[in-house]
Parts: structure tokens; sequence; C-alpha cells
């Protein structure tokens, strides 16, 4: 029974990460095409706001969802179906409470915003995304309620037609908008509004799947359910919790939304250079995510199993476990932020047009490292039941960001404040790292495995530095007039890079071979599972 229970939790896992996996690669990439239609003061215009819908977002795909389903089993578990449907109903109203509060600041404080972030005209696309907020109930409660009952189907499809949607408008109304010959501030509404449209889609599929069950559940008597403000307690600090450790790229967007255009204007730079400066500087944050989403994807499927153990009290088990999480959130990480560094200008130019910005993005290309480990010791320390001091760390890291963005910026521009996020996200992924070594009580990783892994990156960038190199001695040009060039160089540098690190890591045996089973073969995870039961 025991073995059927953690397969059955081990296969709704699989579910949601592999809907995590696809939804978090389409928000990477439906930026590109934004950035090539719109252009950099477009994109600067469009990740101004973006921050305020991804706080959203996280809110209704991670930090609430994940506490309604807690309580929820935690009640089944002990045969209290009718104190479980209180808990629908209760977070329900209460988060359509805190979602309407959150769409009035916005809608009504949307100049105010703007005018602190140093751009006024930003108002209307603020006032388009107040909307998200009161979605925001629907999607959370609805999620929480099927994984609480263990169907983890609903979300998962939900979660992707809403990406979906919401990708195929932002583009297609984006191309349209551009056409017709509206300004680039109504473009980004418009985008805003490809958010909204794919949550309020979201709403409807996850309706569909509920339409039985809505009237008798969500809009049971309030007033007959006794324990409320242990629930909406519940809800609140540990779904806060739980979203802050899920922010943090969104902090740091954040971060450089509010200061860093209005610290580039207030140090000399033109109103309009300003906007192209913080554009090409967001170029940045596709490849950010897009690196972060292949890093984390291996490691991050081994967290149910680490959650699990931690409920039967393996702990061998999850030490074992936590340093293979670690292992190849490294291996990976520092693979993708070197190489990604070495061919930084073929990839800007293929992907955006033009080589603006390419040392700055070197710089940040460094930063996917640091926050794919920040982001993987920050699940692994929930799924340990750390919650509060993983959310603390993140909210010291995008205070360590703006306080470096207002040294740095003034003096070195965007350079300074890619070196800030850089600093920041070291910061978070340091305080994880030590909190976590102290509740597994071993060193995340071997002396063995750092080398070996600083020689293989360190070879793979000497070889493509010699492989571009190649180019120039060929006479090849790489530049804006023949993109077609930098696209082959870039994706040529990512096959050779890729397979020579690989072949590395596997010569200096980085990986055990019961590791790389337990990576590569699904069964060997299952049959982990078994053992471990």
């Amino acid at each position: 029974m025991e073995t059927k229970k953690y397969h059955a939790f081990w296969r709704g896992a699989i579910i949601l990460t592999i809907a995590s996996f696809v939804t978090k690669v389409l928000s990477a990439f439906y930026r590109i095409p934004y950035q090539n239609i719109a252009g950099d003061i477009g994109f600067y215009i469009y990740q101004q706001i973006y921050p305020f819908y991804g706080f959203c977002l996280i809110l209704a795909t991670y930090g609430f969802p994940i506490i309604i389903s807690k309580m929820i089993a935690e009640r089944l578990e002990r045969g209290e179906h009718k104190e479980a449907e209180s808990v629908i109903c209760v977070s329900f109203w209460f988060l359509l409470v805190i979602g309407s509060m959150g769409c009035i600041v916005l809608f009504f404080g949307a100049h105010t915003i703007a005018s602190l972030m140093g751009d006024a005209h930003l108002d209307k696309l603020i006032r388009v995304i107040a909307f998200s907020f009161l979605l925001m109930p629907f999607l959370s409660v609805a999620r929480g309620y099927f994984q609480g009952f263990g169907n983890m189907i609903p979300t998962a499809i939900s979660q992707v037609i809403e990406q979906t949607i919401r990708v195929s408008i932002i583009v297609f109304l984006s191309l349209f908008l551009i056409k017709k010959g509206f300004d680039l501030y109504t473009v980004g509404a418009g985008a805003m509004f490809g958010s909204i449209a794919g949550s309020f889609i979201g709403v409807i599929v996850l309706f569909l799947y509920l339409r039985k069950d809505f009237r008798s559940i969500f809009l049971q008597g309030f007033k007959g359910i006794y324990n409320k403000k242990r629930i909406i307690g519940t809800l609140f600090w540990q779904g806060i919790a739980i979203c802050v450790s899920n922010l943090v790229l969104i902090f740091i967007q954040m971060a450089d939304s509010v200061s860093l255009y209005s610290l580039l204007v207030q140090n000399g730079e033109p109103v309009e250079i300003a906007k192209m400066l913080k554009g090409i500087y967001d170029r940045s944050i596709p490849l950010m995510q897009l690196g972060t989403v292949v890093t984390t994807s291996f490691s991050l499927s081994l967290i149910p199993m680490i959650t699990a153990a931690k409920e039967r009290g393996d702990y061998a088990f999850i030490r074992e476990k936590v340093q293979l999480a670690i292992k190849i959130t490294f291996v990976i990480g520092l693979a993708a932020s070197l190489g990604l560094a070495s061919i930084i200008r073929p990839t800007n130019i293929m992907l955006f047009a033009n080589d603006d910005g390419s040392g700055v993005l070197g710089i940040l290309s460094i930063s996917i490292l640091f926050s794919s480990l920040a982001i993987t010791t920050a699940s692994i320390l929930q799924g340990v039941g750390q919650t509060v001091k993983p959310a603390i760390f993140v909210v010291i890291g995008a205070c360590v960001k703006l306080l470096f963005n207002y040294m740095f910026v003034p003096h070195f521009g965007v350079i300074g404040a890619a070196i800030a996020t850089v600093i920041a996200l070291l910061c978070i992924a340091l305080l994880n790292s030590v909190l976590l070594i102290r509740v597994v009580n071993e060193p995340l990783m071997q002396r063995k495995t750092i080398i070996g892994v600083t020689i293989g990156a360190l070879s793979m960038v000497v070889v493509l530095a010699g492989f571009t190199y190649m180019f120039e001695w060929f006479g090849v040009q790489v530049n804006e007039e023949h993109r077609e060039i930098a696209m082959i160089q870039a994706l040529l540098g990512v096959s050779v890079g890729g397979l020579l690190y690989v072949f590395l890591i596997l010569k200096l045996r980085v990986f055990t071979a019961k590791e790389l089973g337990a990576v590569m073969k699904h069964e060997k995870v299952q049959s982990s599972l078994k053992k471990s039961g």
C-alpha cells in the first residue's frame, strides 16, 4: 500500500514537473520574438511591468496551491472530508479579498507607481496587469484542490494551455499593433492583455473540471466553518514564504525595474537612450530563464523523493539525493554559464539581430549558475520543511541587488547592474547552501567533483575560444548583416562545447554509475523509491 502511495506521489510530481518545464520554456522563449517585433525600447517597456505579473503568476502556480493542497491532503489523511472542503471555501474567499486589494492598488495607483519607476507612460500597462490579481484566487484554489486530492492532470493541463494562449496572443497581437502603427506603450499593453487572456483561459479549463462540485464546495456557508483563522494564517504565512522562495529572478527583475532606468537618466543618459540600454540589458532575461530551466529540470525532479523521504524519516536517503541534486545543478549550471559567455556575441546576433550589449550579457551569463543553485537549494529546503529562511534569503538578495545598483550604475552603467545581479544571486545561493549544509549535516559536494567539473568547464572555454578564433582566421564575418552565420557559429559552438564537456565529465568520473542511472533512467529512480520505501 505504501509503495503504491509513493508511486502515485512520484507520478503526480513527474506530471507537474513536465508541465512546469514546458511553461517555463514557453515563458522564456516568447520574449525573443517579442524583442524582434517591438525592438529594445519596446522590450524595455514590457519588462518594466512584467515583474508585477510574474509575482501574481508565482502566487497562482506555486505559493498558494502548494499550501492549499497540503492542508487538504492532511485532512483527507485523517478522514476529515468536510474540513477539507472548508479549507477550499475559506481559501477562496480570503484570496479573493487579497486579489481584489492587489487589483485596486495597482489600477488606481498606476500613475504613482509608474512615476516612481521614472516613466509615467507605463501606467496603462500597470492598469491592464492589475486584473491578473482578480484571477489569481480562482487559479490558486482550483489547483490546490486538485493537487490536494492527488489529481495533478487539471493543474498540468491548465498551466500548459494558459501559457500557450498567453504566448500566442502576445506575439500575434504585438505583430498586429506594430503593423497598424500603434505606439510601443500600447503594444506593451497589448502584450499584458495576452497575459490576462491566458490566465482567464486557465480559469475556464479548471472550471470545466470543477463544474459539478463548484457550488457545493466554493459557495458553502462561510459562517459555519469554525477554524477560519487557522486556515487563513497557515495559507497566508506559508504561502507567502513558498512564493517568495520561488521569486528569485522576479525580485531581481523588480529591483532593476524600479532603479536601473531612473539611475541611467539621473546620471546623464538621454531618456530614449536609457530606455534602449535597459531593453538591451533585458535581453539577458530569456537567456537566464532558459539556462536556469535546463539546469534545474533534472535536479528538481528529485525533490518529491526528498520530501517523501523526510515524511518517513529516511535521512540517509535525503543526504544522498540532496548531494546528487546539487551535483547535477553545479555540473549543468557551470557549463551553461561559461558556455554561453564564451559564445555570447553570435548568440546575441542570432536571437536579437545585433551584438549590442554582448559584454553585459556575458557577465549576466555567469548568473545562470548562481540562480540555478539558489532555486535548487531553496526547493530542497522547502522539501525538508524549511520554508521561512529561504524566503528571507531571497529578500536579502533583492536588497543586495538594489544596494549595488545604486552603488555601481552611476559609475559603470548597465555593466554595474549586471555585476550587482551576479553578486545578489551569489549571496542567495551561499545563504541557502550554508543552511542546507546544517540541515543535512554533510558537505553538499566533494572536492573531487568540484575539481573535475572545473577542469571540464575550463577546457570547454578554451576550445570555444579557439573555435571562435577559427571563424575569424577564415575571414568569416559574424555581424548583424550575416545573422545566419552567427546562428551557425552559435549552434556549432553549443554542439562542440557540449560534446567536449560531456566527454570530460564522463572521463573524469564526476558521476558514479549509480548516479548516472538515477539521472538518466526513470526505472532506476523508481527502483530507488521502492528500496527506500
